[in-house]
């Protein structure tokens, strides 16, 4: 019997030891579940949201679930039901497509969780959510107009735009490109002159091509202004094409580490760099801020930082 009583004794303290919060001094009770659907987990940009979204949640206490909306709406707001039927605390979204996506906020909100955006936001005031947080992109653009002043010299030139306009991020940076540009010229600055703006896709194929297109309607082109880093690099892989690499500077947007390596070989001249590890944790931050009844700002702005070559060659990463 007393052997019997040992054994039982002995299973008991396994299945303990296996139960949140029981066996492990450093586990504690949930604080909540953050359900949250990324644009997609296949650009890094948003894989590193997530990442540190996650891990910021979990040494807070905090559930996380998520998931990849693969850029398709409907996915999107399927998960986004998903949540609700779970009875998550809160939802994070980086919307596929901010028009689409507000009749499921507006459940969430009649639901009463609070809904959250990071990068992309739903700016319809139908739909209530409780903070935006992304970089600052207009003031992004403004630093990449300074960061191609500075690219071209005295001698300014003819300065190509590749756009996504689909994209109000882009939006934003393009507008702040576009007044620093201009601000520069009626102020007696150098001759920069932007010429041409081009769908340039937000991707290396079309970047490509857009810069092609510039480079015929303008062979004495003496800048780009991509608006992403696989843009840049699909311009910078025309210019070579073309032979005219040491003409042409490219300033990019984004620093992604791919982009980064160009800029420290001295393909791309800079880039205002984005931080999506501190949006991943100024999400949980704003959550937290909010479940505590504090005062929560409707939109956090992370700045961008110019990123130039000196910043490449020391960027121990890139090794």
């Amino acid at each position: 019997m007393r052997s019997r009583i040992l054994h039982l004794a002995s299973l008991l303290g396994m299945v303990l030891t296996l139960l949140p919060g029981c066996g492990d001094e450093r586990s504690t009770a949930s604080r909540g579940t953050l359900g949250v659907s990324l644009l997609t987990l296949e650009n890094p940009f948003f894989k590193i949201i997530g990442d540190h979204l996650a891990e910021e949640a979990r040494a807070r206490g905090f559930d996380v679930i998520i998931v990849s909306a693969d850029k398709d709406v409907a996915k999107q707001s399927n998960q986004v039901k998903d949540f609700l039927i779970r009875k998550v605390d809160a939802i994070v979204l980086s919307p596929c497509d901010p028009k689409s996506i507000v009749p499921v906020i507006q459940e969430a909100n009649r639901a009463g969780i609070p809904v959250f955006t990071v990068d992309i936001p739903c700016p319809d005031p139908a739909a209530k959510v409780v903070t935006q947080i992304a970089t600052d992109n207009y003031g992004g653009g403004q630093e990449a107009a300074r960061a191609m002043i500075e690219a071209l010299g005295p001698a300014g030139g003819k300065v190509a735009i590749l756009h996504l306009k689909q994209a109000q991020s882009c939006i934003l940076r393009v507008k702040g490109f576009r007044e620093v540009i201009e601000a520069h010229r009626a102020a007696g600055g150098s001759p920069i002159e932007l010429v041409m703006e081009l769908d340039g896709g937000g991707a290396r194929d079309i970047g490509y091509r857009a810069a092609e297109d510039a480079l015929q309607a303008h062979p004495d082109l003496r800048g780009i202004f991509a608006i992403n880093d696989p843009s840049a690099l699909g311009a910078r892989a025309a210019l070579e094409k073309a032979n005219k690499q040491e003409q042409v500077k490219i300033i990019g947007f984004d620093g992604m580490k791919e982009g980064k390596q160009a800029i420290k070989e001295g393909k791309i001249y800079a880039d205002p760099i984005q931080f999506p590890d501190r949006m991943g944790i100024e999400i949980v931050h704003a959550f937290e801020d909010w479940s505590k009844g504090r005062g929560i700002a409707p939109e956090i702005l992370i700045p961008t930082r110019l990123y130039r070559q000196a910043d490449g060659l020391a960027d121990s990463s890139l090794d």
